[in-house]
């Protein structure tokens, strides 16, 4: 009982140290588990709004099913695109006041083929019905989310159009500006010149430093912003086979020669032995391998050529005879009609009116055979062929309808006919037809034994354990192989160098735990890549390695026209040329919308200058895009008056409305974006 009461006494002490020990317990985990470095649950957020995780992995994987074969990344990087410049529009929608009201919602889904054009939602005269549109989704409650979905989109759009149209209208062009447009096109200069080019100082009387590099880009810190990016090394080690290998697979086809030409079950055969199994098909002399082409077009029936190497295998081909006309090339028009089996529900013609249509266009091809390809363009209801002047190359017999089929292979080349077929009326014409022969080909793959893929795994794995310590280029040299130029990748990105999806090792380069130095082989098809993270380059400015190609050049003109400007101070131009060791040239009637000089290119500088300079006086030092320049002007003409200048108004209007186009790049310039991806996993 004395122990029960002195418990009792304590239990509010006992409770805070068990309370204590429970807290460090589990603040322990989690320290050492992370957990206090927890990722936001938003994936990232524009201007202050934030995109949800939950919501974003949502649409990424619908973008994954619905992307016919795009990879995890290239949805989640589409998504991103996408929920960026919603929200960016979105903000401008909301403090521009920009609304839509329901006629405007509708007029924006009547644009959707599936809805405008869609017979369930048209009246007797073929046009839309809103209140049969209405009606049917009033009639389908179980589609009313996916209508509500598509309003949504619909009202989007129709917000955009608004936006667009706004500030398309902010760009204008008045009477003064045609008139400056019109006198940059007419006014004419003439002029002599001395130019000094750039490449007659060599590249090495002005070297560039990195600090140069960087001073010129802290100019302009925004224009060369650079994301985080890593800087791989790698090497490429093939999984291919040896010569010994490729010898064995020759060896092995080699002795397949005799009893392929004497076996009479072809197919049979082929398929038990070939790992590309037997096929039937007419081959013209065009589709076979162009370096055996001959030997294989002339082959006799019954007998057999190679082995030859053909796209990775090695091959034994018997001829199984030759077919005249095999193969054919037609030309079609084709005229569907109302309850045909083209799927468009604009084709409102009868089956009368379509044959009518057909027999007309054949009479006017006849009077005319060349407006053939331009009657295909307006006419055709073949979409698939109308891209390609309505040709169907290469066809085999069978590949068509019956009655087309038919016509194009029973009909000399050069005839012309109308034929019915289940689509429609087709205007055919017959352009061609080639022979062909039919080969039975056993083909092998060569591919590495099991002692090669060895051999290469154990060369991938020391040439990993040497590269950890030392510099990757000497050993790359000592075993003889070959260092890849550097790859820079974003967190983002997938692809290394001509390797694609390999977004394994970018997750490797951006991984914390990854330093810079750590080496690391990676499995890809055919072969292993062994990378090196060679550097981290944080967020900021433009590696120089990556600005010098741009920078370097501008900074060795900006150096070697400090030069060539201390030889061109004389009092005349025959002084100055004198002084560069060039000659003086003659540029006449050249215009401010053309300022381009014979030899040097554009130059509008220059040519600005000697519009500005008084007759027969010479200029001072020009420093132009190829060279230094000095100018003396010999005239200008002025062009005559125009009583109005609306064709220019016209076209300048014109030019300003395409710059509604980078709309969405000139937001996200100014917006504040912050992106978690790379916290999530991707």
């Amino acid at each position: 009982m004395a122990v029960l009461s002195k418990i009792r006494q304590r239990s509010l002490l006992l409770i805070v140290v068990i309370g204590f020990c429970l807290l460090a317990f589990v603040v322990g985990d989690l320290i050492n588990s992370g957990g206090f470095k927890q990722t936001s649950k938003y994936v990232g957020s524009i201007n202050g709004e934030d995109i949800s995780y939950e919501d974003f992995r949502a649409k990424v994987d619908a973008a994954e099913k619905g992307g016919q074969g795009i990879t995890s990344i290239q949805a989640v990087n589409r998504v991103w695109d996408q929920e960026v410049s919603l929200a960016l529009l979105q903000e401008q929608f909301e403090k521009l006041g920009v609304r839509v009201g329901e006629n405007q919602i509708m007029d924006a889904l009547k644009q959707s083929q599936d809805i405008g054009q869609n017979p369930q939602f048209q009246n007797a005269a073929g046009q839309f019905d809103v209140q049969k549109f209405k009606d049917f989704f009033q009639s389908n409650p179980d589609l009313a989310n996916s209508l509500t979905e598509r309003e949504n989109q619909a009202a989007l759009s129709a917000k955009y159009m608004i936006y667009s149209t706004m500030i398309k209208a902010g760009f204008n062009a008045t009477e003064a500006d045609g008139k400056f447009q019109y006198k940059l096109e007419a006014d004419k200069v003439t002029f002599d010149y001395v130019a000094v080019p750039y490449t007659s100082i060599k590249d090495s009387e002005v070297p560039v430093s990195d600090d140069e590099i960087v001073a010129y880009m802290r100019k302009d810190e925004k224009k060369y912003k650079a994301a985080e990016t890593r800087e791989l090394q790698y090497v490429v080690i093939e999984d291919k086979p040896s010569a010994q290998d490729e010898a064995e697979v020759q060896k092995n086809v080699a002795v397949l020669v005799d009893s392929l030409r004497l076996t009479t079950k072809n197919q049979e055969f082929v398929d038990a032995r070939s790992d590309i199994k037997y096929d039937s098909t007419y081959i013209t002399k065009k589709d076979l391998p162009a370096k055996y082409a001959d030997q294989l077009y002339n082959l006799p029936a019954g007998e057999v050529f190679g082995p030859y190497i053909l796209n990775g295998y090695y091959a034994i081909s018997k001829s199984l005879g030759k077919r005249a006309g095999a193969s054919a090339k037609a030309s079609h028009i084709l005229i569907g009609y109302k309850g045909g089996k083209i799927p468009n529900p604009a084709i409102t013609r009868t089956k009368e009116e379509a044959q009518a249509k057909a027999n007309d266009l054949l009479a006017q091809i006849q009077a005319n055979p060349a407006i053939f390809e331009s009657l295909v363009a307006t006419n055709s209801d073949d979409s698939g062929s109308a891209q390609n002047r309505g040709e169907y190359d290469n066809i085999m017999p069978g590949q068509m309808v019956k009655p087309f089929d038919d016509f194009v292979f029973n009909k000399p080349i050069g005839s012309l006919g109308v034929v019915e077929t289940e689509f429609g009326f087709h205007i055919i014409k017959v352009t061609d037809k080639q022979d062909a022969v039919r080969l039975a080909t056993i083909a092998q793959t060569i591919e590495p034994s099991e002692q090669t893929s060895d051999e290469i795994f154990a060369k991938a794995n020391k040439f990993e354990a040497e590269a950890a310590n030392k510099d990757l280029t000497t050993v790359a040299k000592t075993m003889g192989l070959t260092l890849q130029p550097s790859a820079n990748v974003k967190a983002l990105d997938e692809n290394i160098g001509q390797y694609a999806n390999q977004r394994q090792i970018v997750r490797w380069a951006f991984d914390k735990k990854t330093d810079e130095g750590d080496v690391k082989r990676f499995n890809v098809p055919n072969g292993n890549l062994i990378v090196k993270l060679k550097k981290v380059n944080e967020e900021g400015l433009t590696p120089i390695s990556e600005a010098r190609p741009m920078i370097e050049p501008i900074l060795k003109n900006e150096k070697k026209a400090a030069k060539i400007k201390e030889m061109l101070k004389g009092a005349t131009l025959e002084e100055a040329a004198k002084a560069g060791k060039v000659a003086v040239a003659t540029a006449t009637d050249i215009t401010l919308q053309s300022p381009n000089l014979v030899g040097f290119g554009s130059e509008p500088q220059v040519v600005g200058t000697a519009f500005a300079t008084a007759a027969n006086k010479v200029s001072g030092v020009i420093e132009g895009k190829s060279a230094v320049y000095r100018v003396k002007t010999k005239a200008v003409v002025q062009a005559p008056a125009l009583p109005n200048h609306a064709s220019y108004i016209a076209r300048l209007k014109a030019q300003s409305a395409a710059a509604s186009g980078q709309i969405i790049p000139a937001l996200k310039e100014k917006a504040d974006i912050e992106d978690n991806r790379l916290d999530f996993g991707y």
